[in-house]
């Protein structure tokens, strides 16, 4: 499989002259969209997307007012493993989306803005699965990983558990309290969003 950033570059090529287009510039804006997404299962490679949530950043700003909370269909298989997590039942997704009109939406909330994430690239490379054959392309946007930007300016959690990046974590060096309720796709983008504001422009507990 081709790395991502070459992947993008080839579709850029391909659709710098169609009605995507707009997708594949360069964002310079001061923007960027915290996204998450519930899926059938824990494999990027067979997963199908059940609901999606996203919320725009700006500055200091979480624009709530503003935000992105689709369900899909339900699909032909869900992991059991999976619904402990999102606990999203084939009832609970009657009435939901069509990928293709989930994706179009998607698409008009994010633009080209860069995508905010907790294990970013797994929820992009379901999405990119799930639009490769309806638009010919995946997404094209920056990706922006909490966890990394986390390393980069705190550095490893210093509690002996080196290896220890849960969202839980990261929430707790930072101060921020971990909400409870059910875990859904728009919380979780609406979290991660907070905690990366609270990163990016709070002052440091430690």
């Amino acid at each position: 499989m081709l790395p991502r950033r070459l992947r993008i570059a080839l579709d850029r090529r391909r659709h710098k002259d169609g009605p995507w287009a707009p997708l594949f510039k360069d964002y310079s804006g001061d923007e960027l969209v915290s996204l998450d997404c519930e899926t059938s299962c824990a494999d990027p490679t067979r997963a199908d997307v059940l609901s999606i949530g996203a919320v725009r950043i700006q500055g200091r700003r979480i624009l709530t007012s503003d935000a992105l909370d689709l369900k899909l269909a339900p699909p032909q298989a869900m992991d059991e493993d999976s619904l402990v997590v999102h606990r999203l039942r084939r009832q609970d997704l009657q009435g939901g989306l069509s990928t293709a009109e989930a994706v179009e939406k998607t698409l008009a909330f994010v633009g080209n803005r860069p995508i905010l994430g907790y294990h970013v690239r797994f929820d992009l490379a379901v999405l990119d699965r799930q639009m490769r054959p309806l638009l010919g392309f995946g997404l094209p946007n920056g990706a922006v990983e909490l966890a990394e930007i986390f390393l980069s300016r705190w550095g490893r959690p210093d509690d002996g558990l080196d290896s220890d990046l849960r969202l839980e974590t990261i929430a707790r060096k930072l101060g921020m309290p971990v909400p409870k309720g059910r875990h859904t796709a728009y919380r979780d983008a609406l979290f991660v969003a907070v905690l990366y504001v609270r990163l990016m422009h709070g002052d440091r507990t430690r």
